[in-house]
């Protein structure tokens, strides 16, 4: 399964960095494959891991904010492994072969 997700803590400050930076700390840690960009960090792993994580992310930041926001995305494909790096594989080989994608 894959896993996009933002959590951002809220009513504390208007700066919310070093708590994403904390629960970024948390996936990282976890030992699941991820990749964190500006606005989501996506995990792959089997369901219950990537819903306990996300779910350790949010009590982080409830840890350090009166209310916690939560976007969720997944993508659940039993049997498929490897795809937070190869779904992009697959779109940057059709772009290097020029790959009409209309």
């Amino acid at each position: 399964m894959l896993g996009s997700f933002s959590v951002t803590p809220l009513g504390d400050s208007d700066s919310v960095g070093d708590v994403v930076a904390g629960c970024v700390r948390i996936i990282r840690d976890s030992g699941l494959p991820n990749e964190t960009s500006s606005m989501f960090t996506t995990v792959e792993g089997e369901p219950a891991e990537v819903f306990a994580l996300i779910q350790r992310c949010i009590e982080y930041a409830a840890e350090h904010a009166p209310r916690v926001s939560v976007v969720a995305k997944f993508d659940h494909r039993p049997g498929h492994e490897g795809a937070l790096t190869g779904k992009l594989e697959r779109v940057e080989q059709a772009l290097a072969d020029g790959t009409d994608p209309r």
